[in-house]
């Protein structure tokens, strides 16, 4: 057999991967097992009728470019389109600081190949997201966690820890944040709090790149959709990246994401997606596009507020009466998480072995940290599984934690043929 890793750049030798996609495999390979592990919306949610009518126009053939390559920067008028709903959330755009991306994922990746050399400090919040920790890592940044407390990321921790790096040497070019309902946690980051970062980022000259997916998908413990306003909506010298997506509020198979950030980093970042895909799935943004045209995302979010509110109501009750003397946790305002902290002296890694066991999955807690602590919780998504499974898999969390022995299903008596 051929030795490969002797072949290997540096940055080959050393990808990181998402503990998220891990956790995917295993529920792929598994039957019968209750999954809170990947945060996928609900299929029951998906528009199927609207994009099936959508599919079939667009797939006459009376405009042969629906299949033809398309601009790396994306299709024009959805581009025009993402002007118009950024305009909804408070932020000022014109078309050439939009980029279409493939996910959001796509966009963080090339924020970190663009902005990012190597042993640069790119600051995240404890705990943030795994696939920005593997994105960063690429990019070969060294990440920094700045503490949160139950508002979100704390501006004493961030000002101090930007402090030791610099006095140290190094250079803290970024700071990643997820503001509304953060993964893993679900907190919303207080305007107040927005305004602080703003100030900072001006103050010690670092950009914000600001992810943006669930801020759609606020409950009734929000006021309104004001609380969930973009840091880049208020964002007058131009440091902040804002990344968002479709994935949550249409489908995530189109993989139809954008960000918006100033004319000449987006020339940047285009020159870069070039050397990737060259024209990312124009087929799948002109449907897209179509489903904004024609209010079918619109239509979708109160449907979708809702559902997910149930889903959280439903996993939330099942806790408390299970497991509400050993896990804590706080109420997420939206989003698609739970995050809970593990009774004293349990770690992450080993209820999820149990829990395996017991037909439950979710993600370690750990994983969501880049300073090696958080074994002591995890994170619960809810959106997936059905309203009767949450219950379902939430008692199967309690046996795992209890420490019950799982008893082998007794095979069914199956009579002789005649």
């Amino acid at each position: 057999m051929t030795d490969y890793s002797r072949y290997l750049s540096d940055v080959g030798a050393h990808l990181a991967g998402s503990a998220i996609r891990r956790m995917g495999t295993v529920v792929a390979r598994a039957t019968d097992l209750v999954s809170f592990a990947p945060g996928y919306p609900a299929p029951e949610a998906f528009p199927w009728a609207d994009l099936r009518e959508i599919t079939a126009e667009l797939l006459t053939g009376r405009d042969p470019n629906v299949l033809q390559y398309g601009p790396t920067r994306g299709h024009a008028p959805l581009i025009a389109a993402l002007v118009d709903i950024v305009a909804e959330r408070g932020i000022v755009a014109v078309p050439d600081e939009v980029l279409v991306t493939s996910g959001s994922q796509q966009g963080i990746d090339l924020i970190g190949r663009v902005l990012v050399s190597p042993g640069d400090v790119v600051l995240v919040e404890l705990p943030t997201f795994t696939g920005a920790i593997a994105a960063f890592q690429n990019a070969r940044a060294r990440l920094v966690g700045v503490k949160q407390d139950a508002d979100g990321v704390r501006p004493d921790d961030l000002e101090a820890v930007w402090a030791r790096e610099t006095a140290a040497g190094g250079h803290v070019k970024l700071l990643y944040v997820v503001p509304n309902f953060q993964n893993p946690t679900g907190r919303l980051l207080p305007l107040d709090r927005r305004r602080q970062l703003l100030e900072w980022a001006a103050r010690r000259d670092v950009l914000i790149v600001e992810d943006d997916p669930y801020g759609s998908l606020y409950f009734e413990d929000v006021a309104s959709a004001a609380e969930t306003r973009p840091l880049k909506a208020d964002d007058a010298q131009g440091r902040v990246l804002y990344l968002s997506s479709f994935s949550k509020t249409l489908a995530p198979g189109f993989r139809v994401a954008w960000m918006v950030a100033p004319a000449p980093l987006v020339e940047r970042f285009d020159t870069a997606k070039q050397s990737t895909d060259l024209t990312s799935g124009i087929l799948d943004q002109r449907i897209v596009h179509e489903a904004v045209r024609r209010g079918v995302v619109h239509r979708l979010a109160p449907a979708l507020r809702a559902l997910y509110r149930e889903k959280r109501d439903a996993i939330e009750q099942a806790l408390r009466v299970r497991l509400g003397d050993r896990l804590q946790w706080d109420t997420p305002k939206g989003g698609f998480f739970v995050w809970a902290t593990l009774p004293e002296g349990e770690r992450d890694e080993d209820l999820l072995t149990r829990a395996l066991d017991h037909g439950v999955i979710f993600v370690v807690g750990s994983a969501f940290f880049v300073d090696g602590s958080g074994h002591d919780t995890i994170r619960l998504s809810f959106s997936a599984p059905p309203v009767r499974l949450l219950a379902e898999g939430v008692s199967r969390l309690d046996r795992a934690l209890s420490g019950s022995v799982v008893t082998p299903p007794v095979a069914p008596h199956v009579p002789a043929a005649p």
